[in-house]
């Protein structure tokens, strides 16, 4: 029986930090901190499991030392003894029959940036084990006293061992959560710097751990300096909670902007079935001629990066986009303008994807250019584009955005979990993420993989 593994696994599972500076007080830290995660009392239950089956493995895995030694018997008898290499899954002369308990009270603390485990604290008690000398469930006396003086320096020496292997597991353990954290939050050239900026907070019913939530493009890294995080912006109910600051998902935004991400060719069938959304605008004859000569399309691409913030209503994003519209046929004009667009945006996640729900709140139409004279069509194109944006643009990326972003997450493994009634709770400055889970047994079966080849 293993028991008390809980507080272990939930420090494993929210210590998200990489290398970095050393940690400081909470209150001290709440400043520089761009995101948190919680881990309350009902994780602990789905996370026992699977804890108990990485110290089943490093039970399984251990090296002992050599036992080695010399046992007077009767009067004038001596044996000699020794076992070598044991490990408790090796075919040795001896059968082994026990029956354990193993308290773990671990503890977290922070080293070089990162929070690592410590479950030296621990206890290991037999209430059975028996050696069988060669299988031998009947020894006669001699051997039976033999076996038990072995047992009895075996169970001594297991004790430290086991408790040794479990310290060392756990630690590689805690490596390997970190290191998938942050790969799941970095793509490509953006990085994300998730080294935490305390020591964990531990009480009866959560754990919670503060990380920098930094965002780095090329030789550009973002600052947190005057976080809105405070502890009672989360509750208790919920098995996960995750914090994020605005401060992180505006570097984010800039870095995607930077790195060309926000771009987009339309063309062919694609192109010509938008303009078939009715618009209540009559459409003019310059964009008539556009969409139906040879080979017609639009390239669209952010002219800067947007801007964004979060308040109980949604998430609001303001984005300044360039238009061009051009033709295969050289006698058809060309076409450019600039749109702004402010949008409120309410993100949820239901049957593994990510569904973006968006009002418009505002839309201009300026510097509008064209190789054709447009001085007597210019306020008739502006009412159009204007109407146009509103009901074909913005739909549009919004159908591009939510499959790419679940995408880019399922890339990271987030299809792989088990997420129960996920909830985006947007609030002044930072947007909470709240949910029940089942553990991802890939994660346990790749661990394992890795630490025990």
């Amino acid at each position: 029986m293993v028991r008390n593994v809980a507080g272990l696994a939930l420090a494993l599972l929210c210590s998200l930090a990489g290398g970095g500076r050393s940690c400081l007080e909470p209150a001290s830290a709440y400043r520089t901190t761009g995101a948190v995660c919680r881990l309350t009392y009902p994780a602990a239950v789905v996370l026992n499991e699977k804890t108990t089956e990485v110290i089943q493995a490093a039970f399984q895995h251990a090296k002992y030392p050599t036992i080695k030694g010399e046992k007077s018997m009767l009067y004038t008898s001596k044996v000699k003894y020794g076992l070598h290499d044991l490990t408790l899954n090796q075919s040795i002369d001896f059968e082994v029959e026990s029956q354990i308990d193993l308290t773990i009270n671990s503890k977290l603390y922070c080293k070089n940036g990162r929070v690592a485990a410590d479950t030296s604290d621990c206890y290991l008690t037999f209430h059975k084990l028996r050696l069988l000398l060669q299988g031998d469930r009947e020894p006669g006396w001699m051997k039976r006293m033999f076996t038990d003086f072995i047992t009895f320096t075996l169970k001594l020496m297991v004790k430290v061992q086991i408790c040794k292997e479990i310290n060392k597991v756990a630690n590689i353990l805690a490596d390997f959560i970190q290191d998938t954290a942050e790969q799941f939050l970095s793509d490509g050239g953006i990085l994300v710097n998730i080294n935490v900026t305390a020591a964990p907070v531990i009480t009866s019913s959560y754990i919670e751990s503060y990380h920098k939530g930094v965002v780095t493009y090329n030789t550009s890294t973002s600052v947190i300096n005057a976080s809105a995080f405070s502890p009672d912006q989360m509750t208790e109910g919920r098995s996960l909670y995750f914090w994020i600051s605005d401060d992180l998902l505006q570097p984010l935004m800039t870095a995607a902007y930077h790195d060309g991400r926000f771009m987009r060719n339309i063309s062919g069938t694609e192109l010509t079935d938008m303009f078939q959304t009715e618009i209540f605008t009559p459409r003019p004859e310059l964009l008539n001629k556009w969409i139906s000569s040879e080979e017609p399309s639009l390239r669209a691409r952010s002219a800067s990066a947007p801007l964004l913030w979060t308040t109980p209503q949604g998430t609001s994003v303001r984005a300044l986009a360039a238009v061009e519209l051009t033709s295969g046929k050289l006698n058809v004009p060309t076409l450019f303008f600039e749109t702004e667009v402010e949008v409120l945006v309410r993100a949820s996640y239901g049957e593994k994807k990510l569904i973006l729900n968006s009002t418009l709140v505002h839309v201009s139409i300026s510097n509008i250019s064209s190789s054709a004279e447009l001085s007597e069509m210019e306020d008739a194109l502006n009412a159009y584009l204007q109407e146009a944006t509103e009901k074909i643009g913005m739909p549009k990326v919004i159908s591009y955005l939510e499959p790419e972003l679940t995408a880019l997450m399922d890339q990271h493994g987030l299809s792989l979990f088990d997420l129960i009634n996920p909830e985006v709770v947007p609030q002044n400055g930072y947007v909470l993420v709240q949910l029940d889970f089942g553990f991802p047994h890939h994660l346990l079966v790749e661990f394992l993989r890795k630490t025990l080849q």
